[in-house]
């Protein structure tokens, strides 16, 4: 996975991909999830899934892309399966605490 974490007035903003998604863009009706364009928001550093769980425990926001990045957020409690999204069978998942 890579991960990305982005300081903001609000909070640390993460963003992660699953690292084969990187550079591939996939659709779904009127869905884009554009990995290719926006490959420079989700590609920081190589990250294993140990770093991305301590990653997200601080986070204000999170965007997430593919089964081991979603998978974290999943296992760490902070969401629930029913909010992933999928598009073309990948999924994607946004957070965002207030």
């Amino acid at each position: 996975m890579y991960l990305r974490i982005m300081e903001s007035s609000e909070g640390n903003i993460v963003a992660a991909c699953d690292r084969e998604l990187i550079g591939r863009v996939f659709r779904e009706g009127r869905l884009v999830l554009d990995l290719e364009k926006y490959a420079g928001f989700y590609k920081g550093e190589p990250c294993s899934s140990e770093g991305l769980s301590r990653a997200l425990r601080g986070a204000a926001s999170m965007n997430l892309v593919g089964e081991r990045s979603v998978a974290c957020a999943l296992g760490a409690g902070i969401a629930k399966k029913e909010n992933v999204l999928f598009i073309a069978g990948v999924p994607h998942l946004q957070v965002y605490r207030i």
